[in-house]
């Protein structure tokens, strides 16, 4: 069980781990959620400290920006790709061509810049425990979704997304991190984490349904694009409710 809760927060954070082969990863995938956990926990953590002393869009600045330290940019960068994958026109082909490419297109940099925005602007209504529960949540949720599509969906070709396809069809693995990520979010949240939950699973299957028909099934990019997706939205559930 240690090597592999040290080998999924080694593959969605900058900790090191002698345990972070892509396979291992992959067969347990269904434990994402407590990598969520810790992600949430430290940034939650410094996000309850700052919003008691410093001004709401400083907080939010910091906040988000130590999100994406603290995970590598690896799924900020998978954003900006699928935007660019899902912009073009033309085949399914030609779509994952765009979304292959380094180079990074229009539609790229305004969602990232929107999501940069939509982040602070979340973060900063919020402050003290509240901030810090929400931070948590989001992670959970954000990684749950990651789990949903591999459980429900298949790769649009052979890469860094196969081996998680492959290996998260067992149900049993999927109940597993959904009732790490959706109990507490659900006890602690109170009706605004019900609806969080809900419209998080909603959205997950929506990215899925969507990758599908762009792209002929998903991807690391596609994984890294609802990581994103799904934490902001649940940030911005939870600050406006």
């Amino acid at each position: 069980m240690f090597k592999g809760i040290s080998s999924v927060i080694s593959f969605l954070t900058i900790i090191p781990s002698k345990n972070g082969e892509l396979e291992t990863v992959a067969k347990n995938m269904y434990l994402f959620p407590i990598a969520g956990a810790i992600i949430g926990l430290i940034i939650g953590a410094v996000g309850y400290g700052l919003s008691l002393f410093i001004q709401p869009l400083i907080t939010g600045l910091i906040l988000t920006g130590s999100l994406a330290i603290i995970t590598g940019i690896h799924h900020t960068d998978a954003l900006c790709d699928f935007a660019d994958g899902m912009m073009v026109k033309g085949t399914k082909e030609k779509k994952l061509k765009v979304m292959r490419d380094p180079a990074v297109g229009s539609a790229g940099v305004m969602t990232i810049v929107l999501y940069a925005a939509g982040m602070i602007l979340a973060i900063s209504m919020m402050k003290g425990f509240a901030l810090f529960e929400a931070v948590l949540f989001s992670e959970l949720m954000a990684k749950l979704s990651m789990v949903i599509q591999a459980n429900r969906g298949f790769s649009a070709w052979e890469g860094l997304s196969s081996p998680f396809t492959q290996s998260m069809k067992d149900p049993r693995k999927l109940a597993v991190a959904a009732g790490m990520a959706i109990i507490p979010t659900v006890i602690f949240g109170g009706l605004t984490g019900v609806f969080v939950v809900i419209s998080c699973v909603g959205l997950s299957f929506l990215l899925l349904a969507v990758s599908n028909r762009s792209f002929g099934g998903i991807s690391g990019d596609v994984f890294g694009a609802s990581n994103e997706l799904v934490r902001l939205a649940s940030l911005l559930i939870f600050a406006s409710i």
